[in-house]
């Protein structure tokens, strides 16, 4: 448990060093220095900018007030008091620091020897006595383990707590860590003892999805198990839990609820601007994941730092779904892994032959952009998987992520921009070749010609997270390539007439409402035009919209598709149309516990229908974002491959086999 207080001391001081908090104390407090990546940053930052959030709006509200304080519980080596101190908010607060003995005596010791720290507290001489690791005017630093509440109730009063003047009781990822009975106690005690008490407690929610599995396996593997999730698995339950403690008003939020609601739009603007970043679906999984909560009583007027400033699209309760479908990992005849991958592309380039090329995943052992060509075959009932063959192979232009792989004809493929780092992007246009087979059986049968293009399609091809789709205009076939992002634009909302044979765009006049800038969205061709689904809009929230570019006589036509219930907003999902349905399959969205795992839109009716996914044959957490799928028409059998990712600083989970999902039942015909 103190391990994860000193690892999360060095993310947030990489967070600090790469200018997402201003905190110039954490160096001072942190010995070890070590970068973190973009999405850890982020997942920092938000918890920072939450407890300061509440902390500051503590000492705003209770300015009147000649006396008050502040109860920091397992504060680890947290910069808190000399951040207050040094922008002069301690003025009449005094601030108590609560770890375990060792820890305080560490932290007590960084103070003394650390000019910066002990000339912000105020040189008091002499040492700590007993638990009172350090004391100074307005900072008392206890040793003490808090699961033993009679030992932390004398340690406090003998430092000097007054538990008739508002107190605020901050709880960091702290309480989780304790026995539910120990912890619920604690709670319990802060709402009798003092009369006027305000609680801040930050903390992990949703334990059963497959990033809340992957995430309770992490603390898990530290020794360091999450208790509060079992009985606490939601915002909901966390706020009956306060009520039911004495606590008389208590507000609670999510991560994505706190960025978007209570984070001003320039500071938002900042903060997605400070380093290149990928890592979407990650972060509104973590976001998902994590939530604060504010409780009070006796406080007048009232403490309500939740209140959002905006009105913010709250899920009304679960979603009605339709049914279930079964999912079942798929009957292999090879042990070739391959397939534990996110962000590539699938495509069915013959009956039973599927081919995988690019992504981000696992090769020999190791985590490593993909250059290997994966093929599935289909044969007597059972998927065969391999390697394929290359012609002409080429690292550059191999390894890409979040391209797109579009067939023009039965021996040639496209593939359109994609990415290698989130700020090298301009990696064009490649032919994929391969023979006009029909009897394929084994992977080895196969060979992929990889033959470069003169970049004549440039702003085309410049993109990741777009998407490509065959359209018909006047006979002729066309790729519509549409959003994306770019090294330079976070989201576009352009798009191009690339002419198949001649690898040219081609200028074709479309009217109707222009849909907004969005990647990660889903592109099916339907008629002769196009269906976009979802996505992730300019300010990084998923979209709800599905537009249809309808073919005209002249040219396209933008409609939107009206559903009914509304779509509910999602991103990296995938997408197929079949018999005049659209079906959406996984993404992410902002509630976790309310949306489906498959969604079937009726194209002429606009009904939208939820399905929930049955997992209980696969063994592992089935993430479905960033997965590729193929849907096989005569069977009505989805097929899943690869998706997962980094989840935050839990691990990377990956997909480990491809999976299938029977879709008679619910495509019968009408």
């Amino acid at each position: 448990v103190q391990g994860t207080g000193g690892s999360s001391a060095i993310s947030k001081c990489s967070a600090a060093a790469r200018g997402y908090i201003q905190d110039r104390f954490l160096r001072l407090l942190v010995g070890r220095r070590r970068r973190r990546a973009p999405l850890v940053h982020r997942g920092y930052y938000i918890r920072a900018r939450a407890i300061d959030h509440c902390v500051q709006d503590f000492l705003l509200k209770t300015q009147c007030h000649p006396r008050t304080q502040i109860v920091s519980l397992g504060a680890g080596f947290d910069s808190l008091y000399f951040r207050l101190k040094d922008i002069g908010l301690l003025h009449h607060t005094v601030v108590y620091e609560v770890d375990f003995p060792n820890v305080a005596c560490q932290k007590a010791a960084l103070i003394k020897r650390m000019k910066e720290l002990s000339a912000l507290v105020g040189d008091v001489g002499g040492e700590g006595l007993g638990v009172i690791t350090f004391s100074g005017e307005d900072y008392k630093l206890l040793g003490v383990d808090l699961s033993k509440l009679p030992e932390l109730e004398r340690a406090l009063e003998e430092a000097g707590l007054d538990n008739e003047i508002p107190t605020l009781f901050i709880a960091e990822v702290v309480l989780t860590y304790m026995e539910n009975s120990r912890s619920d106690a604690l709670i319990q005690w802060a709402a009798e003892h003092f009369s006027q008490a305000c609680f801040l407690l930050y903390e992990q929610i949703h334990p059963e999805d497959p990033f809340g599995r992957v995430m309770q396996q992490h603390f898990r593997q530290l020794n360091s198990a999450l208790n509060s999730l079992a009985q606490y698995p939601d915002c909901e339950a966390q706020q009956r839990r306060f009520f039911e403690k004495g606590w008389t008003e208590c507000s609670v939020m999510d991560m994505n609820e706190f960025f978007t609601c209570c984070t001003p739009e320039d500071e938002q603007q900042r903060v997605q601007a400070l380093e290149p970043f990928d890592e979407y679906e990650e972060w509104h999984l973590k976001c998902s994941h994590y939530f604060v909560l504010t409780a009070s009583k006796g406080m007048e007027p009232s403490w309500t730092p939740l209140l959002s400033n905006m009105t913010v699209p709250r899920s009304d309760g679960p979603v009605g779904m339709a049914g279930s479908i079964t999912a079942t990992v798929c009957a292999m005849h090879s042990e070739i892994s391959g397939l534990r991958r996110y962000g590539h592309h699938s495509l069915l380039i013959k009956p039973n032959v599927i081919l995988t090329t690019g992504g981000f995943g696992e090769e020999d052992g190791h985590h490593c952009r993909m250059r290997s060509f994966h093929v599935l075959i289909k044969h007597a009932g059972y998927w065969k998987a391999g390697y394929v063959k290359k012609e002409n192979p080429d690292k550059r232009r191999d390894e890409r992520l979040y391209h797109t792989v579009s067939c023009v004809s039965n021996s040639l493929a496209l593939v359109v921009g994609g990415r290698t780092s989130p700020s090298s992007a301009s990696l064009g246009m490649l032919w994929l070749k391969f023979p006009e087979i029909c009897n394929a059986s084994e992977a080895e049968d196969i060979t992929v010609e990889l033959v470069s293009l003169q970049p004549a399609a440039e702003p085309a091809a410049s993109r990741w997270r777009h998407s490509a789709t065959e359209v018909i205009f006047k006979g002729e076939k066309y790729l519509f390539v549409y959003g994306g992002r770019s090294a330079i634009e976070p989201v576009l909302g352009d798009w191009y007439f690339l002419h198949t044979q001649e690898l040219s765009c081609t200028e074709i006049p479309v009217e109707g409402p222009v849909p907004e800038s969005r990647h990660s969205h889903s592109a099916c061709g339907w008629k002769g035009g196009v269906l976009i689904a979802g996505g992730l809009g300019a300010a990084e929230q998923p979209l709800g919209s599905i537009f249809f570019l309808r073919e005209l006589e002249h040219g396209f036509q933008w409609q939107t598709v009206e559903t009914h219930p509304l779509l509910i907003p999602r991103y990296s999902h995938t997408a197929h149309v079949h018999d005049g349905r659209l079906l959406l399959v996984g993404g992410v969205w902002f509630h976790s516990s309310s949306v489906p795992a498959l969604t079937v839109i009726d194209l002429i009716t606009g009904l939208c229908l939820n399905y929930m996914i049955n997992v209980e044959h696969v063994e592992w957490p089935l993430m479905l974002h960033n997965h590729s799928s193929v849907f096989l028409t005569n069977e009505k059998e989805l097929l899943l491959i690869g998706g997962g990712g980094n989840c935050f600083s839990f691990g990377t989970h990956l997909n480990p086999e491809p999976v299938s999902l029977s879709l008679s039942h619910i495509l019968a015909s009408h």
